[in-house]
């Protein structure tokens, strides 16, 4: 095999490094520095911690700071309390319908929770559907949406799969023999699970766990559509908003915000460290499936149905809301109608073609950036590649609020060349902040695509005369395709739900893309059917865009399985 290709630098990669360093300096590593040099610095330029302390000074920060934990904390709690039994239930126990129920398990995920809010409110709220039948029926209330309380009910249903998905994957992981042999030394039931099934499957609930707590930390659009602003999040928007870009408190709070995502993920690394979570027999022989006896299967399934009911509340609650002629102090509507469909499809046709505009660009410039920086990473030598995996990949903890007043900030006063117009007030701002918020999953799906192709059809193509230019354009981009596809459609339907950046970003109704619109509608009474019917659109977008990715991926892998034999055996 011929590798003295790798050891020049060729021109062609290190051109390409530079223009997605270039890319990723310019439009994430300087914004979010801007945010915390304006953190850190008086109004005339020199050094100050004055501002943190400002901060802490004033109650209604302090606030704000204990809020955010204390919902983040116990919204991980409360998708634990779900995720946790049901991720079992499905893996360890052999019954009907366990695909079934993963399946609606990930469901949550494809609708934005600020769209879900609503409808819970409706269901859960004071005078929902389940307060008013309990209070029929037995006389009582539950407060399930007061307050931080709706917050934390809201983000739990919504984030949950996060801790479902990881934790499914470590539990089919483990080694059946363990199982086994606790088993046969009398260990049984919750004390089996307690004492050898969970603690192997830690690194998988630690992963989803943490994920929840950095999401909800960081979410602004729940809060803020119930109401509740005495929270980090809506604080960084509301100074922003109201006092001005000069105002040293919202950069205070981005600080803190991006902070505690990085030390939530840190401490999540950190737990897990030093400790042997491997199996001998990994895969080999995992959890044997145990047969549920008849009362055991009754609990399970009562179990189930409750928490999918809980689960699909809030897609239920949105079609009957998007259907509703009236629905108020009732559990269900008192008629329905489709002119909620007509009113959006007439009214918001702009904001529709805008975010098929700004997406399918964004997600386009993400699998760009993600093909290149995974072609550099694995098929090139060129020193410090792994910065540019490293760099996209930080957009991760950076909330979208935080990357909107960086840009705010940092571009401020420039102009669109021959425009006269300004960059902060033009479309192209929102559409570069979703390609820098969505570009890692673009990239590990470019990442995944070529590491299963073989090198050696590269190297056949190039032995037979071919450029490197031409090897790539023949060779590797048709064999990395479904990946490709896999990466733009995840990127262009996460794009799609994104309001954090869009609320800051967004000067003027015309530019408003379908997460806007539906935020705007459900700020008045009158306006959360059309607002429920924007938000169905969106879900049944994304949901389509999930299916398709998951297919695209499968074929590909088919396809590329002849391929990657064929390199094997070369």
């Amino acid at each position: 095999m011929n590798h003295s290709g790798h050891l020049r630098l060729p021109p062609g990669p290190v051109l390409a490094a530079l223009l997605v360093l270039g890319f990723l300096l310019l439009f994430l590593i300087v914004p979010v520095g801007t945010v915390f040099h304006s953190a850190f610095v008086n109004a005339d330029g020199s050094f100050t911690t004055g501002h943190f302390g400002a901060f802490f000074n004033q109650p209604l920060m302090r606030e704000a700071f204990f809020n955010s934990l204390y919902v983040a904390g116990w919204s991980a709690l409360l998708a634990s309390l779900i995720a946790v039994p049901l991720a079992y239930f499905t893996v360890r126990f052999d019954f009907r319908g366990a695909l079934l129920i993963q399946t609606l398990g990930v469901l949550p995920l494809i609708m934005p929770p600020f769209v879900g809010a609503v409808a819970m409110q409706l269901i859960f709220g004071r005078s929902g559907s389940v307060n008013l039948l309990l209070n029929d029926w037995f006389g009582f209330t539950i407060p399930f949406m007061e307050g931080l309380n709706g917050v934390i009910f809201v983000e739990a249903i919504h984030y949950f799969p996060f801790i479902l998905m990881n934790l499914v994957v470590a539990l089919r992981n483990i080694d059946g023999a363990m199982e086994e042999a606790a088993f046969n030394l009398g260990s049984r039931g919750f004390r089996l699970f307690r004492r050898v099934i969970f603690p192997l499957a830690l690194p998988g609930y630690v992963a989803g766990a943490s994920l929840v707590f950095v999401k909800v930390f960081d979410d602004l659009g729940t809060p803020l559509v119930l109401g509740t602003t005495n929270m980090l999040a809506p604080q960084a928007y509301l100074r922003i908003t109201q006092v001005g870009l000069e105002d040293p408190l919202g950069y205070v709070i981005s600080v803190i915000m991006v902070g505690f995502s990085i030390l939530a993920l840190w401490l999540s690394a950190r737990v897990l460290k030093g400790r042997d979570y491997s199996t001998l027999q990994k895969g080999g022989n995992s959890i044997q499936k145990r047969k549920l006896g008849p009362v055991e299967s009754v609990l399970a399934y009562g179990w189930i149905v409750l928490v999918l009911l809980l689960v699909l509340s809030p897609h239920i609650g949105v079609l009957l809301l998007s259907l509703a002629s009236v629905w108020s102090y009732a559990p269900l509507p008192d008629g329905y109608t489709l002119a909620h469909y007509s009113a959006v499809f007439s009214e918001s046709q702009g904001m529709i073609a805008n975010t098929l505009l700004y997406c399918g660009l964004a997600a386009g410039i993400d699998v760009i950036l993600g093909t290149a920086i995974a072609y550099l990473m694995l098929r090139t030598r060129l020193p410090a590649r792994q910065w540019l995996d490293f760099l996209a990949s930080a957009a991760l903890a950076i909330p979208g609020i935080v990357l909107a007043i960086g840009f705010l900030r940092t571009f401020r006063g420039i102009e669109l060349p021959g425009t006269g117009t300004l960059l902060t007030s033009s479309w192209i701002i929102i559409m570069l902040a979703y390609s820098v918020r969505r570009l890692p999953y673009a990239l590990r799906s470019c990442v995944a695509a070529l590491q299963q192709i073989h090198v050696s059809l590269e190297e056949a193509a190039q032995s037979l005369g071919a450029t490197r230019m031409s090897t790539i354009r023949r060779v590797v981009v048709p064999l990395m395709a479904g990946g490709m596809l896999a990466g733009f459609v995840t990127s262009f339907v996460t794009a799609a739900v994104e309001l954090s950046a869009t609320i800051m970003l967004v000067t003027k109704d015309s530019q408003a893309p379908m997460s806007y619109g539906i935020y705007l509608y459900m700020q008045s009474a009158a306006g959360r059917g059309p607002g429920a019917a924007l938000g169905v659109l969106a879900v049944v977008a994304v949901g389509i865009g999930t299916y398709i990715s998951h297919l695209l991926v499968d074929r590909a892998s088919k396809r590329q399985q002849p391929a990657r034999n064929e390199g094997e055996s070369a």
